[in-house]
Formats: C-alpha cells, sequence, structure tokens
C-alpha cells in the first residue's frame, strides 16, 4: 500500500493561506484534495518567503503580522467608486501626522484633505518601536482614477496609490439597443497578395473596412499580437509571448510607414529585394513561416528606420517613447540584448540584473538598436490605429477587438524587465482534468499578487493601457486567472501544484477602469470549470462571458438558445476546436486519434460525437432552421443563425467557418506533431482564400446573408 501522505503542519498552512496559497481544492473529479508540504513550502520560497523549517515558519508568520505596522500607508488601495473605506496610518505612538490626496490629473486634478476618525487601535510594538495606527476616511465622491495618498509628519513621508475603479463597466449605448455580430480571424493565418508571408495589420485593416461595409460586422476579434522572439526561432503560439504589452512587428507592413514613400531608388530596391523571397501573393499552401517572414522584413525595417524623417515625424516618435516610458525601454533593451547575444539562457553574467554594471554599459553600446525596437513599437502603433480607423469608416461601431494571452515567455521580456513583480521557479498550469489526467504546465511565471500590489499595480496597468490603446473591445483569455492561478513548483509534475488567489476585486476593477477609459468593451473567456459566483460577479461588473455552443449543454443535451446569457460573446467554435466542417466530420476524432491523444477507443469517441452532432441537428430541425436534407453549409449556416436567437449581445463567427475551412489552427496538447498556429486560411478543399478576394467568397457571402436573414 502506498504511503500515507504525512499532515501538513498547522503553522505551515496559516502561513500558506496568509499570502494566498490554497491548501485543499477540489479537483475536476470532484474530490477534495490536500496540497503537500513540499508543494507549499516551494509556492511560498517564489514568493520570497521562508518556509524551510518549523522555525523559519513561525519568523516569517510573525513577519507577515508585523508586515502592516511597518509601513505608514498600506502599498495600495483599490475601491469601488463610492465606497468610503477605510485607511490605516501608522505612526510612531503619539506623533501626529498630516494625510491629503492628490487626485489624478486625468480626473481633474486637485488636492483633498483628509479627516482623521475619532477611533483608537491598540498600538503595537514592532522592531523594537512602539508604533500607533490612525484611520482614516476616504470620502465617497471621488472620481474614477488614479490617485495618489500622502501622509507627513515626524515619522516620515508616505505615499499610496489610491485606484478608484467603476462599480460597473457599462455597454455602449449601441449594444445596449441592439446586439453586434463581427469576425473572429487568426490574423496571421489572413494574407494578402501584397503579404510578406504573414497577415499582417495592413490586411487588418483591409479585413475591417470591408467586413464593415460589405457585411454589417461590427467588429474583428484578432489572436494576440504580442511580440515574440526577435531572433529565430520565433514560437509561432501566440498565446507564449514574450511581453503581453508590446506589439509584435512581425505584422508591420513596411510599404504603409510613411518614410519608405521617400526612399531613395537605391534603398527602395533594398526593400523590395528583401520581400520576394516571402511575399508569395498568397500562393504558397504550406505552413506559416514566421521566421523567414521576420528576417525578411527586419533587413527591410531597417533601411526604412535609417532614412530621415520630417521634424514633425520625429517629435511624434519622440512623444510615443516618452509616453511609453521606461516599459518600451526596457523592451527594446531585451530585444537588443538578444540581438547582441542570443537567448537570454546564453546571456553574459550580469545581463539578468538591471541594475547591473553590465546593463547600465548596455544601454549605451546599444542605444542605436534601443532606438531601432522603440521605433518598431511606433510604427506598429501607427498601424494598429490605422486599422482601428478603418472599421470606423467602415461602419464598425466597435472595431478591433483585442486579445490578451495568459501570461508571457518564462525567458521573454516581460520575466526580464518585471522580474520583481512575477514569481519565479514556477510556471502556471492547470491541474489534472478529463482531457490531461497529469495536468498541465503552461510554463509561464505569474503576477505575484504581494509583489503587484506593492508595485500599485501599475506594471498591470501599463500593459492594459497599451494593449487599449486602438481597441474597441478586449478579450482576455482565462479571465479565472484575475482570480486563481494554478501553480506549479519548478520539477514538479502539474499535479503538485496549488491554487494561488488573486485580488480579483484590484485587478477587475482596474481592467474596468482602464477599459471604460478607452471606450472598450471587456469579454472574459470564461470556459470550462468556472465556479458559478465568478460568472455572476463578472456579470455584476459589466464584464462579458464567452459562450460557445458545442459546450453550452444541460445534462447531455444542447442548451436551447434562449437560455444562453445575456451579457455574453456567443460563437459556434473556437480556435482550440476544429472549424465547424471539420467538427461536423469528425475532424477533431480524427487528428486526435492519428497524434495518439485519444484516451478511450476511437469507436467509442466517434460515437460520442455523433451522438453529440446529432443532438444539436435535431435542435436545428426542432427550430426549423433545416431542410430535409441538409448540406454541410446549411448547417453550418444553420448553426450561426441558433446562436443569433440566443440574447448575447455579441454574436462572433469564425472566418474558418465563412470560408469552409476544416483544418484546426491548434490542437491542444500538441507542439510538433501539428503545426499549431501556422496553417493558412483555406476552403474545404485547400484552396487558399486571400484579402483580396475574401469578401467576394460564394461560401462567405451565403453565411452572410443566412445571417442578415436571421
Amino acid at each position: 500500500m502506498p504511503e500515507p501522505t504525512p499532515p501538513v503542519p498547522d503553522a505551515l498552512v496559516q502561513l500558506a493561506t496568509t499570502y494566498g496559497i490554497t491548501t485543499e481544492y477540489e479537483s475536476f473529479f470532484g474530490n477534495q484534495e490536500t496540497v503537500s508540504a513540499t508543494t507549499l513550502v516551494a509556492l511560498l520560497e517564489a514568493m520570497g518567503v521562508d518556509a524551510s523549517s518549523p522555525e523559519r515558519i513561525d519568523v516569517s508568520l510573525a513577519h507577515a503580522k508585523d508586515e502592516p505596522w511597518r509601513r505608514v500607508l498600506p502599498p495600495v488601495v483599490v475601491v469601488r467608486e463610492r465606497q468610503t473605506p477605510r485607511v490605516p496610518v501608522h505612526v510612531t505612538h503619539g506623533d501626529p501626522v498630516d494625510v491629503w490626496l492628490e487626485l489624478d490629473p486625468e480626473a481633474g486634478g486637485g488636492r483633498r484633505r483628509m479627516t482623521q476618525l475619532d477611533e483608537y487601535t491598540e498600538p503595537r510594538t514592532v522592531d523594537g518601536r512602539l508604533v500607533g495606527r490612525a484611520t482614516f476616511q476616504l470620502p465617497g465622491d471621488l472620481p474614477l482614477g488614479w490617485h495618489t495618498l500622502h501622509a507627513t509628519g515626524p515619522s516620515g513621508d508616505a505615499r499610496c496609490v489610491v485606484v478608484v475603479t467603476p462599480e460597473r463597466l457599462e455597454l455602449p449605448p449601441h449594444l445596449e439597443a441592439e446586439r453586434a455580430w463581427g469576425f473572429m480571424a487568426q490574423l496571421y493565418s489572413v494574407r494578402s497578395a501584397a503579404s510578406w508571408g504573414v497577415g499582417d495589420l495592413a490586411d487588418l485593416a483591409e479585413i475591417m473596412r470591408l467586413a464593415g461595409n460589405r457585411c454589417g460586422a461590427d467588429f474583428v476579434l484578432i489572436n494576440p499580437l504580442h511580440a515574440g522572439e526577435v531572433i529565430a526561432p520565433m514560437s509561432p503560439s501566440p498565446y507564449l509571448p514574450t511581453t503581453r504589452r508590446f506589439v509584435n512587428p512581425l505584422y508591420i507592413r513596411p510599404e504603409d510607414i510613411r518614410e519608405t514613400a521617400y526612399l531613395s531608388a537605391a534603398d527602395r530596391s533594398l526593400v523590395e529585394w528583401a520581400g520576394e523571397p516571402v511575399r508569395t501573393g498568397g500562393t504558397d499552401t504550406g505552413p506559416i513561416d514566421r521566421d523567414a517572414a521576420w528576417t525578411a522584413k527586419k533587413s527591410a525595417l531597417e533601411v526604412v528606420f535609417a532614412a530621415p524623417r520630417s521634424a514633425a515625424r520625429q517629435d511624434a516618435f519622440d512623444r510615443f517613447r516618452a509616453d511609453q516610458g521606461e516599459g518600451l525601454e526596457s523592451f527594446a533593451l531585451w530585444a537588443a540584448l538578444c540581438e547582441e547575444h542570443g537567448q537570454p539562457g546564453e546571456w553574459p553574467q550580469g545581463a539578468h540584473d538591471l541594475s547591473s554594471p553590465f546593463i547600465a554599459r548596455a544601454r549605451t553600446e546599444l542605444a542605436e538598436r534601443v532606438s531601432f525596437h522603440c521605433w518598431l513599437q511606433w510604427v506598429a502603433d501607427e498601424q494598429l490605429a490605422a486599422a482601428q480607423r478603418a472599421a470606423r469608416e467602415g461602419g464598425m461601431r466597435i472595431g478591433v477587438m483585442h486579445d490578451l494571452a495568459v501570461g508571457v515567455h518564462p525567458e521573454g521580456a516581460d520575466s526580464w524587465a518585471l522580474r520583481d513583480v512575477l514569481a519565479r521557479h514556477v510556471g502556471v498550469g492547470a491541474p489534472p482534468d478529463m482531457y490531461n489526467q497529469q495536468g498541465q504546465n503552461w510554463s509561464q511565471p505569474p503576477w505575484r499578487p504581494d509583489a503587484l500590489a506593492r508595485a500599485g499595480y501599475l506594471p498591470y496597468r501599463d500593459m492594459l493601457r497599451t494593449v487599449l490603446r486602438h481597441a474597441g473591445a478586449i478579450r482576455i483569455d482565462h479571465i479565472l486567472g484575475l482570480f486563481r492561478l494554478w501553480w506549479i513548483p519548478d520539477g514538479s509534475s502539474p499535479d503538485q501544484g496549488a491554487y494561488v488567489k488573486y485580488d480579483h476585486d484590484a485587478l477587475v476593477g482596474i481592467l474596468c477602469l482602464e477599459a471604460a477609459r478607452a471606450g472598450a468593451v471587456v469579454i472574459g473567456e470564461d470556459l470550462g470549470l468556472v465556479e458559478p459566483w465568478v460568472r455572476g460577479y463578472l456579470a455584476e461588473r459589466g464584464v462579458l462571458g464567452t459562450s460557445v455552443l458545442w459546450f453550452e449543454q444541460d445534462a447531455g443535451k444542447p442548451l436551447p438558445p434562449e437560455k444562453y446569457r445575456r451579457l455574453a460573446l456567443a460563437t459556434v467554435t473556437t480556435h482550440d476546436l476544429p472549424p465547424t466542417a471539420g467538427y461536423l466530420a469528425d475532424e477533431h476524432v480524427a487528428i486526435r486519434e492519428r497524434l495518439g491523444l485519444l484516451t478511450e477507443p476511437a469507436a467509442v469517441v466517434r460515437r460520442q460525437a455523433q451522438d453529440e452532432r446529432d443532438s444539436f441537428i435535431d435542435l436545428l430541425d426542432d427550430r426549423g432552421l433545416l431542410s430535409d436534407d441538409p448540406s454541410e453549409r446549411e448547417i453550418v449556416e444553420a448553426l450561426h443563425r441558433l446562436i443569433l436567437r440566443t440574447p448575447s449581445v455579441l454574436v462572433g463567427v469564425a472566418l474558418v467557418d465563412a470560408v469552409g475551412e476544416r483544418r484546426a489552427q491548434n490542437v491542444p496538447g500538441t507542439s510538433d506533431e501539428y503545426p499549431n498556429w501556422r496553417v493558412p486560411l483555406a476552403d474545404g478543399v485547400g484552396n487558399l482564400v486571400t484579402v483580396d478576394e475574401l469578401f467576394d467568397n460564394p461560401r462567405l457571402r451565403s453565411l452572410v446573408a443566412a445571417l442578415q436573414k436571421g
């Protein structure tokens, strides 16, 4: 018999709970699981907390209890509008203190003096000093924004961030009055005759304008555009970026940069020659080669960067660089270091310490390359702005809908520049479930809840602001990560992890604040095992959920459309499933069988898939949406007409469904076994569909007509 798991000491449980680590959880299979002491010690270490012995645990517990009393002010205060929270202020017992609030300039600025409450708290001896607590109450009429609380007195000066967030992110009036529909696209896969091997921001602008003008679409949801590696090999997955804040320059169209038009004939030839190997006119049916595309583009972009800019253009670049601040400079320096020294794992000593003499020298020695990578972000920002402008000119009410990935590459720019707020020696993943019985490890370093709060949530805010600059909406992948994440210590199997809780009021509140300022709608990807209270909470805050038709079932039967949530983006499929035509043809079973991913006999899985498909077709029949002998195209269109009968305020149509594509963009659980995230858009018989012909595609036009018919 296996040895029983030794009990976890109560003091360790108390310490882990203090830092938000869940010591017990309910598994996918309904069992109550206890996290091992080994895992708890490792996760505490990742937060900088020593729990290596009973004595160290006692010391760390005492430190955690004293820590709030060591600080004059809390690290950050996040409240909803109209709330009047009490703020503790700690000073040497008996010292006076003056407290006031400096209001956010974006909210009108000004100063508000705080009044101390007549409350007594017993003083506490901390580090040999008797510390008293004064309590101040924030007023309930503070404007939304990022304010600064100041405290001054004989005990010293202190400040902290006070964030006032919306009670609820209200829908735009046009969505309150009428639902919106739009396309969902993997941008890299949708190419034109002018593309450099991958779909780019110029292609996006074309898609936005034509989807609005010709189809009446109101948005296009695109894959995350986050920056990837700057040297080969570049990860094909848009969900494993090096940073979530900045854009992958792979999506830049060199010819659309203003300075390109004024190049000399010789330099113009260099740009054109660089593009020739990858500009295939959209006829290459093979997997998308990001490395080849980036090698060609970087060569051309270096030529354009070296060209002179007008005074006004240089001023615009300088202002962009100043506005994006240290975050942009650090990302650009990381990119320059990669070019100079290779992958981060190969960097010399001192290169991973931002305060080292090595980095100080690198800022000077690599200044030109740093400027180049800052310029790339400026150019990408301009082309993103042009895409959103094209959407509006095409009549779209929302426009670009960005996708925010869960995390970042463990050796990426964010992991390097934000190391103080990201946990080390752990990865994010998921515990075991029926599809992955050993669990999953995505190898992405998570935010440290305590460190992020100490930073006033500014890294999180800056990321959101940059992504939302030219967006009408944002989708948050795995929004459950704003509530809790499954942390796995390095060297442990995915099932040997634990959930770590986050201050969801703060994270969701700040998301709503930044979206409100940007005028954007927020959609949370809340698929899978999400507790009902979480969905209720998000709806209360005005964050839309996600409803995928195949997953919307009740007791094994399709959920009737009228029972869908109103506050949701409803779709037939998602990028982790085959296109609907492929799903109807059991492609999801065939490919998993071919790759050895099935955990049950193929015949059993096929029968289950057939039963599921039949149940949905029966529902379509019951609703009068099918003829007696429907074709594949008719079934696909009927499924989309079915979700139009839901109350959901947003409806998404995958471009792959619109053209009859059968191949999946991604097969979860695979890497090299399948060309994930590298499949160019094609129709049902494998013919490529380019941006130039997309909106004349007969199948797309038929689906749009079916949507308009309702």
